[in-house]
């Protein structure tokens, strides 16, 4: 009976770990779908953010934040300024580093993507209450701990 709980528990994490993997490929997806008639996708957006919540901030440092390779983000870097979403700067305290800023074009790119990002969220949401989001969120960062040690 023991092994049969505990058979049932590891399959029930199992599951649960695939669920998640599941609704965030389809969230992505679905983001992305709705964000190409503007010309971008989610992990563009993502750079996007991380340009506006680290004004100043080295591609390295960009590429670190979005979870991609030096080399993705710099591409996307190079794309982004050819459309005139980010300008190119130097640092103040080292003008060896180049900075990045969100253009005014780009700010409203970003918004009409998060305005996209949030209508899906909401969807997604739906019929979830808040106490359990914050005790999904709970379990989530007590995992997120676990893996990191």
């Amino acid at each position: 009976m023991a092994t049969s709980l505990a058979q049932g528990a590891a399959d029930n994490k199992r599951r649960t770990m695939r669920q998640m993997k599941s609704m965030l490929i389809a969230f992505r997806g679905r983001l992305d779908d709705e964000l190409k008639p503007m010309g971008v996708t989610t992990a563009q957006m993502q750079m996007l953010d991380a340009i506006r919540t680290h004004p100043g901030a080295s591609g390295a440092q960009l590429a670190r934040a979005c979870r991609v390779t030096p080399q993705t983000a710099q591409g996307f870097l190079a794309r982004a300024e050819r459309e005139g979403w980010i300008l190119r700067g130097k640092a103040a305290e080292n003008d060896r580093l180049v900075t990045r800023s969100l253009t005014p074009v780009g700010i409203r790119l970003f918004q009409q993507a998060d305005r996209v990002a949030r209508t899906i969220e909401k969807g997604l949401w739906r019929g979830t209450g808040d106490e359990e989001l914050k005790l999904l969120n709970e379990v989530l960062a007590r995992c997120i701990g676990n893996l990191q040690g």
